[in-house]
């Protein structure tokens, strides 16, 4: 009876020790759980852009004048050779001040005079060419009768010649000075008074012609105004011919290839467009970021593979959102990017065997945000811990959250 009481109560005792143990073993760690698999693996680089007309053509003034009111607004469509987009007509003198306006009316009166002048030598030499005539025809009947010599015919006949080339000289110094006295009454000329133009439409404005047919993008302004030489008056593109222009870093950019495939996405679109790097500048410039720090960028320009119909709206400096592929795999072993964690210098992951978490480092190659190419270290069907936190140990137990 002794060793059955005995037996039972080192029984009781067991069974109490192992209620405290199992009462007192730590759980396992909840963890989420990642798979290693096989798949294709996609390397970009995103980016804003924004949208450009490949060959915008800017319309300047031709001559310096006033600019009519713009015939066409910004969106109007223009046909080459046939819709006017802007017409420029004569600018108006300038207002003369008091100083200018003396010298003028001085210039005035003195054209005045001398126009004056020369009418009075053109009297004169009409009198004198009278006379000239009339002694040159008493000189021929006297020469005819033999009264005179022969030299002095000549004579009047000389003499004849020299008031004719007189009185016609006379005559084109009149019309020298009325040029001078309308050219001095011109310089009086206030804004007050209107070109005519007369009834021909244009007859005194400079015509300007649609250079290209597309979209008019913008206008330099809608009312009349003075434009000198050279001035922009507005642009005109074709927005069926556009292309995406892309700040990347530099460090991006030299990853990048002419020909790489490029996804245009959030235009605004349903459909994620597919385009084409076309060219690298290669010349960076500096930019400050939002945070005041400076950047060193390269312009990067693309060309939509899809066609106008499936960008329908897409306009003339639109923003758009850009991934461009710097490297891409089929049959890619990868795992989650938020399995790994750093160790000893380099990359590492908790590869679930047997319930518990085993420190195993692993090489990665190729890398996106999402996932990262396993190059050594695990098998495809590897179980492996996501987003392990600092409970999570070398040779802990860890069990699967649920859900």
């Amino acid at each position: 009876m002794k060793g059955i009481r005995a037996f039972g109560i080192l029984l009781f005792l067991a069974a109490a020790a192992a209620a405290a143990v199992w009462a007192f073993w730590p759980d396992p760690v909840a963890v989420d759980e990642a798979q290693v698999v096989r798949g294709p693996l996609q390397v970009t680089v995103a980016a804003e852009g924004v949208t450009r007309v490949r060959e915008p053509f800017l319309v300047v003034a031709p001559t310096a004048g006033t600019a009519a009111r713009a015939p066409v607004e910004v969106g109007d469509r223009v046909v080459r050779g046939q819709t006017v987009v802007a017409l420029i007509e004569p600018a108006e003198p300038a207002i003369l001040d008091a100083r200018a306006r003396a010298q003028g009316e001085a210039a005035v009166a003195e054209a005045e005079a001398a126009l004056r002048l020369s009418e009075a030598n053109v009297l004169r030499a009409e009198a004198e060419l009278a006379f000239a005539e009339a002694q040159h025809e008493r000189n021929r009947e006297l020469a005819a009768r033999g009264i005179i010599a022969q030299r002095m015919l000549e004579d009047s006949e000389r003499q004849l010649a020299t008031q004719r080339t007189a009185l016609a000289a006379a005559r084109s110094e009149v019309e020298m000075h009325r040029a001078t006295l309308a050219r001095a009454r011109a310089l009086l000329v206030g804004p007050s008074v209107a070109v005519d133009g007369g009834d021909v439409p244009g007859a005194c404005c400079v015509t300007i012609l649609a250079p290209q047919t597309g979209t008019v993008l913008s206008v330099a302004s809608p009312s009349a105004r003075l434009v000198q030489a050279g001035e922009a008056l507005l642009t005109i593109g074709d927005l069926a011919d556009l292309e995406v222009e892309v700040d990347l870093l530099s460090a991006d950019a030299v990853r990048v290839a002419p020909g790489a495939r490029a996804f245009v996405e959030r235009w605004g679109g349903p459909a994620v467009l597919e385009a084409e790097v076309r060219r690298i500048e290669p010349a960076a410039f500096t930019r400050v970021s939002a945070l005041g720090i400076e950047e060193q960028r390269v312009r990067v320009r693309l060309d939509f593979l899809a066609p106008p119909e499936a960008r329908a709206g897409l306009g003339d400096r639109f923003r758009v959102f850009v991934r461009i592929v710097l490297w891409q795999g089929e049959g890619v072993l990868q795992v989650p990017v938020s399995a790994l964690f750093r160790q000893d210098g380099g990359w590492a992951v908790y590869r679930i065997a047997d319930g518990r978490a085993v420190a195993t480092p692993v090489t990665i190659g190729q890398r996106t945000s999402e996932a990262a190419e396993v190059v050594a270290g695990l098998v495809e069907g590897d179980r492996v811990v996501a987003f392990p936190g600092d409970r999570v140990q070398d040779g802990a137990r860890v069990a699967a959250r649920p859900g």
